[in-house]
């Protein structure tokens, strides 16, 4: 895949270009910090799926580890989002990030060092994170639960690596610059620049009263909508292209959806009729339907570089992921616009709908096109294949597993917004009812368990497989003979 280049510019003496670098180089300097990102992120993941099983099955059986503090509802729940996020998420998007940076620039990694010191780092922070939420130092906003020397150590994390990502991309030697680095770029910036903000008006010096609300809705709708929704969608405007073996279908379409994503994404979530002044849910509504432009745009830029090759494409295990997310994607957006509007949001507002969404686009869009692009380039970083059979296992654990975890859910928060608006029955008992859908749910939540734990063995394979490979040829060097010298 080509990016929009520039004329080439002649070079002369000393301030000619150094050739760009090979493909084969480019993923030499990228393995140790990526390899060493994507472990993590998998251990987290199943880390995540551990605590999410524990606190669902508190709504069947509440009697469950009751006498253990640790594992109480309210600690056990904050717990598995933030590994989810911050464990999983991000790493694996950052990951993913260094990669496309590397690849799309022509350029080797760029300092390593400090990566893999911040990627150390952010485990730490996240470890401290978890560790606090479980020992009940939880600050109560959501996505934003980890105490605040947590949030300070992951703060300092991210900007080593972050660091080494800007300047990988001031070495790039392709002039030229391709939409997915539009969408790479500005999620370099936006996640230190959110993540700070919410963490000092939160964590450092609290604002009053319903501003916390508004803060923490504004740093839950950027980190999801916009900060992951910039580093997935750069993933599937770059490997849609290259698995179709042709170019990408509107490159300025691409523009537009950039732009309509980082004006409107970032000013939803603030449901209509909370405690606020009238003009702010209204601009929160009003945003949320207009981020329907970029998820349109998706659909179309997507079914145009696939020109009728989806079929196809799906054959290809890892192209399944990628596939699946967008989907997931536009069907999240949808939903996610619908429910914004005053009608919908009365009956659909603090029900079972809400984490089907959320769920939808974290799991269903940014998680699954995180799976396809690390089985499609940790190959490439180590020349070795992964298991056709597990991969694709793994994709129905994961596919089947969102979709049985999100619709019962969906329908749940349906049914369950309406009777309290009617009125049809003593609160407990429509609480009650829900149960049913809850149970189907955990099905899900089961089933995504085991597609993590899959995803796992085949990562710990596959490293395995080539630590063997590596060890058979330090042996068979060894065992030469030395060369005759005269």
């Amino acid at each position: 895949m080509s990016a929009i280049s520039s004329p080439a510019q002649p070079e002369t003496g000393d301030t000619a270009t150094p050739p760009p670098a090979s493909a084969a180089e480019i993923d030499a300097s990228c393995r140790a910090p990526l390899l060493l990102l994507f472990v993590c992120a998998a251990l987290w993941l199943l880390t995540a799926s551990g605590f999410g099983l524990v606190a669902t099955l508190k709504f069947h059986s509440p009697d469950f580890l009751a006498n253990c503090a640790w594992f109480t509802y309210g600690r056990v729940h904050p717990a598995s989002l933030d590994a989810l996020v911050y464990g999983f998420a991000a790493q694996a998007g950052l990951g993913v990030l260094l990669w496309l940076v590397c690849h799309l620039g022509r350029t080797r990694l760029d300092f390593r060092p400090g990566i893999v010191a911040g990627i150390l780092l952010w485990n730490v922070g996240v470890k401290l994170g978890i560790l606090g939420i479980l020992a009940g130092e939880n600050t109560g906003f959501e996505w934003l639960e980890m105490p605040r020397y947590a949030l300070v150590t992951m703060f300092g994390a991210y900007l080593l690596i972050g660091l080494g990502a800007m300047r990988t991309f001031h070495q790039r030697r392709e002039p030229g610059l391709y939409i997915s680095q539009w969408f790479l770029l500005a999620a370099v910036f936006w996640f230190p620049w959110i993540f700070s903000a919410a963490g000092f008006l939160l964590a450092a010096k609290p604002v009053r009263g319903a501003m916390q609300a508004v803060v923490d809705a504004w740093y839950f709708n950027n980190l999801t909508k916009v900060w992951l929704g910039f580093i997935g969608l750069a993933a599937i405007f770059y490997f849609i292209p290259k698995l179709a073996k042709r170019p990408l279908h509107s490159h300025y379409l691409g523009i537009f959806i950039f732009w309509t994503l980082a004006l409107f994404g970032s000013w939803g979530g603030i449901p209509m009729g909370a405690p606020l002044p009238a003009w702010i849910p209204a601009l929160s509504t009003v945003a949320a339907v207009l981020t329907l432009v970029p998820v349109l745009g998706v659909a179309m830029n997507v079914r145009g570089t696939a020109a009728g090759e989806c079929s196809a494409l799906a054959r290809n295990p890892s192209a399944r992921f990628i596939l699946f997310s967008v989907a997931a994607y536009v069907i999240a957006g949808l939903s996610t616009a619908i429910t914004s509007v005053y009608g919908v949001s009365e009956v659909t507002n603090f029900t079972w709908l809400v984490p089907a969404q959320t769920q939808l686009f974290l799991y269903g869009f940014f998680a699954m096109a995180m799976f396809g692009s690390i089985y499609l380039i940790v190959p490439r970083l180590l020349g070795v294949e992964f298991s056709p059979r597990l991969v694709g296992l793994h994709f129905w654990l994961a596919a089947l597993g969102i979709v049985i975890y999100a619709v019962p859910l969906a329908v749940g928060g349906v049914v369950q917004g309406t009777a309290l608006n009617l009125g049809s029955g003593p609160f407990f008992d429509i609480m009650r009812s829900s149960l049913t859908f809850l149970r189907a749910s955990t099905t899900g939540d089961l089933l995504m368990a085991l597609g993590h734990l899959v995803f796992l063995l085949n990562l710990a394979g596959l490293l395995a497989r080539v630590a063997r490979q590596a060890l058979r040829q330090a042996c068979a060097d060894n065992l030469k003979p030395a060369e005759a010298t005269p």
